[in-house]
């Protein structure tokens, strides 16, 4: 069997020590994730994978290596509805897409971000944020997980031909930070369906918000053994005029086999998922509460 050599990126173990408020180490990490997929040199390593691989087997460790911190790049989302537009006037982000709609504050202490006071990011921002994110895919029979490292956040991903809920169903259920997800196979890319999502967490970083009618397709393929990409849509009519389609997000597989590494990415320690939990009791002091 042919053995090839890839780069890939780690996290930076300098950058986030243990686990301190999301406030901190978000604000931390950004210069360096800002340049994902042009770090220096130091910033990588050398592992080995196999040819050989199951295209529709998604399990492992995944880490980001492409794609934007929001849905899709700047200037790529459709127009807001005088609806989705004032209420995104409302929002206070630590950095923004529309400077003339959401001006950026100068401090996580200003942002009414939820999740900068640690509430859930929810679906679909803990999926297209790049902070912390390693993230582990676990195939069960009737379901597939992913394990996200940041909140430690669990996602079903439903795959025994259920049909997404509706009418009274849906209502007396109600949302949820990850929404309800279904999904099934076109060849090897896996389809998923999301409804159902609470509209407290914001669709991105950004300020972008997201309303009880929101839907979102997402279609996962992994193209090699190491690289699982992702292509969203999401429909919003009530927030936005037109489906907005994102770039691609790229994430590569960690070869535990190889080196193992630990979520982040500190060789040799423990290989697997930590919890990576925003506590209020460490919000704006670290460990020490300084």
């Amino acid at each position: 069997m042919q053995i090839r050599y890839v780069t890939v990126v780690v996290a930076l173990a300098g950058l986030c020590f243990g686990p301190i408020a999301a406030t901190h180490v978000a604000a931390a990490q950004r210069p360096i994730l800002n340049a994902i997929g042009n770090l220096p040199r130091e910033y990588y390593v050398d592992v080995t994978y196999n040819d050989s691989y199951d295209a529709r087997d998604f399990s492992g460790i995944w880490f980001r290596v492409g794609g934007d911190w929001s849905h899709g790049p700047p200037r790529t989302n459709p127009p807001l509805t005088p609806e989705g537009l004032a209420l995104m006037q409302t929002h206070r982000p630590t950095r923004s897409y529309l400077p003339e709609v959401t001006e950026a504050v100068a401090s996580y202490e200003e942002t009414n971000y939820p999740a900068a006071t640690c509430n859930p990011k929810g679906f679909p921002a803990i999926v297209v944020d790049i902070n912390h994110d390693h993230h582990e895919v676990l195939v069960l029979p009737d379901r597939i997980l992913q394990v996200w490292q940041e909140e430690r956040m669990l996602r079903e991903i439903w795959m025994d031909g259920r049909e997404l809920p509706s009418g009274d169903n849906l209502a007396n259920i109600g949302p949820s930070w990850m929404g309800m997800s279904v999904g099934k196979w076109e060849g090897n890319t896996l389809v998923v369906e999301t409804i159902a999502l609470d509209t407290r967490a914001w669709l991105d970083a950004y300020g972008f918000p997201k309303s009880d009618e929101v839907r979102f397709i997402e279609r996962y393929t992994r193209t090699d053994e190491k690289t699982l990409e992702l292509e969203m849509i999401m429909y919003d009519p009530k927030y936005y005029t037109a489906p907005w389609i994102s770039d691609i997000k790229v994430w590569k597989k960690e070869a535990r086999d190889a080196r193992p590494v630990n979520n982040f990415g500190w060789h040799g320690l423990f290989s697997g998922l930590n919890d990576l939990l925003c506590a209020p009791i460490n919000q704006f002091g670290g460990f020490g509460g300084d």
